[in-house]
This record gives structure tokens, C-alpha cells and sequence, in this order.
């Protein structure tokens, strides 16, 4: 199969074409014929540092999320069968080959059908967004309906899934985005109210629209340094969820406030394998809302082939994406 590889870590110029040998589907396996993936910040920082326990072990496929056709089975495997179009985050970290190759062998207990309403390049877009959006507002938060959440970033890739599954669930939702054309992104994706937050600061946008009391659960999508904003813009006894925590931060108005901070980190079932079969449970449950038009993806307008994956990666790290950044494989 032909698939890019990197040789050692570090920019986007190392992947490199490879010829490898074709993946048999193991016990608990299938074989997926890979129509598309997508790019993910873990994906450019397992490139950029392989950071020790998570990254694979060198010359190394990456790339987590797939989307594509089961043309094989292993043994043990009864919830798929070969045809069928499936999506899941389901490699490129240590121990698990990536998706960016033509073909993928996946561990079942990852994977979900695809949504028929969606295409593949749709799909590629939504696994690890959808998990960690998901974990965060009702594993962790356990959000309820009329509850009051802010999430920050919101035309990016966990956030645009955010705003969708808390509207969904009958949240009023609220997004800090960096400019006019991004709010009306988040606006039709379901944010009731929209905040620039190069334009307006914490504490005025908490008076306009909480009368100053905050709001019920802050989501930081953007994996920024500032978790003092978030619990700024908390209320008392709210709730925090990040989905980066690698940083210094003073948590003296946590305290104050007594929030609750829940840390999200979707990779963990796939780097211990514990519990796997939860985000194969959870991709199904998504895709009942994709098919039922309360959860669509926002694609960035650039397109990308498995040739092009430097030039992607450099997308997404250069800030410039709307969405998430897809990669087309192969046509289905």
C-alpha cells in the first residue's frame, strides 16, 4: 500500500512517500480501505516532538481519524461486515499505525458506521473532535438542558462540535471567536450569542450577557495557556473543561469561586487500552444526530491529498484553518 511516513520528528517537510506491506486485520480487527482522514493538533505535535508514551515508534505512519470501507474481517469481529462504511479515531500513536496510507487495520471496538447523511471526507473530519467535545460536555460536566455554556473557539474543531452537541442537548450556548466572519460560522452552527474576544474582555461580556453572574460551563476548545479566563468567566460553584492542561496556571480564582476543572484527553482508551468500545458507542450515538441534521461537520475550504500532507499540516499549524483540515485517500 502506499502510505507517508516520517523518519524522525520534527517539521512537515519530513513525510515521505512509502511503499509498505499491505495490513492483515488481526482478532478484533478490520481491514478499512481508507477514503479519507483528517489533521488534528496532536497530530502535528506527535510529528513535531514525539512526545514520550504517546508518539509511535519511528519510521512511523500518523494521522488519527479515518473514514472508509471494511473490505476485511478478523476474527471475532461480528459488529461490521465487508461493504460497510465505518469512521473512527483509531491510530497513529504508539502502538497503533496512523491513517494516512491507503490502507488501515482498526480495532473494531473504535469504529462506528458512518453517518449516511454524510460523505466520507465529512466523516474523516468528525471522530476525535466529536470523542473529546463529547467526554467533555456530558461524561465529564454532565451538562444539562437550559444550562448556560461558553466555549471558547468556537469555529475551530472541538469547538464547532461543542456548540453542536450542547445545542443539541438544549444548552444555551455562547462562543468567543477572533473576528465577524467566524461569529456568523458559530451563529449557524447554533451559538445563540457570539463574543470577539479581541473586541470585548471577560469581564464585560460576562455583565451583557449573565448580568454578571457567569456562566454555568466554560469549554476551552482552543488549547490556549489562559485557563484564568475560562474561570473568570465561570460562575460560582461552575464548571471548567480544557482539553490542554501542559502549562503553568494559577488557580487561585478556582479556588475562590469553587469550580470544578475537568481535563479531557480522548487518546487515553487508545494508548491503555481500557474501555475502547465507549467511542465506538459514542461515533454511533453521533451518527444518529448527523442522520437526523442536528450535527454536520465544518470542513476548512482547502482540499488535500495523501500526497499533499506536509502542505496540510502546515495549514493547520499556520492558524489560517476554518474547521478541520481533510485529506482525501481514496474515492469510495
Amino acid at each position: 500500500m502506499k502510505a507517508q511516513i516520517i523518519r524522525s520528528f520534527g517539521g512537515p517537510e519530513l513525510f515521505e512517500e512509502a511503499m509498505l506491506p499491505d495490513p492483515e486485520a488481526a482478532a478484533g480487527e478490520v481491514l478499512v480501505r481508507v477514503c479519507a482522514s483528517s489533521v488534528n493538533p496532536v497530530d502535528y505535535k506527535v510529528r513535531t516532538a514525539g512526545p514520550e508514551g504517546i508518539a509511535p515508534a519511528l519510521p512511523a505512519v500518523l494521522g488519527c481519524d479515518i473514514a472508509g470501507e471494511v473490505i476485511a474481517l478478523g476474527e471475532d469481529v461480528s459488529d461490521f461486515k465487508i461493504g460497510d462504511a465505518v469512521y473512527g479515531c483509531a491510530g497513529g500513536v504508539t502502538g497503533m499505525p496512523g491513517a494516512y496510507a491507503e490502507l488501515f487495520a482498526a480495532d473494531a471496538r473504535l469504529l462506528a458506521l458512518k453517518p449516511k447523511s454524510l460523505d466520507m471526507r465529512q466523516a474523516a473530519a468528525l471522530p476525535l473532535v466529536t470523542i473529546t467535545a463529547w467526554e467533555g460536555l456530558f461524561d465529564r460536566a454532565n451538562l444539562q438542558a437550559g444550562q448556560s455554556v461558553l466555549v471558547h473557539g468556537g469555529a475551530g474543531g472541538v469547538g464547532h462540535a461543542a456548540i453542536q452537541l450542547a445545542k443539541a442537548r438544549g444548552a444555551k450556548v455562547y462562543a468567543t471567536v477572533s473576528s465577524a466572519a467566524k461569529g456568523k460560522i458559530a451563529c449557524k452552527l447554533g451559538a445563540d450569542e457570539t463574543i470577539n474576544y479581541r473586541e470585548e474582555t471577560v469581564e464585560k461580556y460576562v455583565a451583557r450577557l449573565t448580568d454578571g453572574e457567569g456562566f454555568d460551563l466554560i469549554y476551552d476548545a482552543t488549547g490556549g495557556d489562559q485557563l484564568e479566563l475560562s474561570f473568570e468567566a465561570a460562575k460560582i460553584s461552575g464548571q471548567v473543561v480544557t482539553i490542554v492542561s501542559q502549562f503553568t496556571s494559577d488557580l487561585t480564582l478556582m479556588h475562590i469561586k469553587g469550580l470544578s476543572l475537568h481535563v479531557v484527553f480522548m487518546l487515553i482508551p487508545m494508548l491503555h487500552g481500557m474501555a475502547r468500545e465507549t467511542h465506538g458507542k459514542l461515533l454511533s450515538e453521533a451518527a444518529k444526530m448527523a442522520e437526523a441534521g442536528m450535527f454536520i461537520p465544518l470542513l476548512d475550504q482547502r482540499r488535500f491529498s495523501l500526497s499533499e500532507i506536509g502542505d496540510a499540516h502546515r495549514h493547520l499549524e499556520s492558524g489560517k484553518a476554518v474547521g478541520k483540515v481533510v485529506i482525501d485517500i481514496a474515492t469510495k
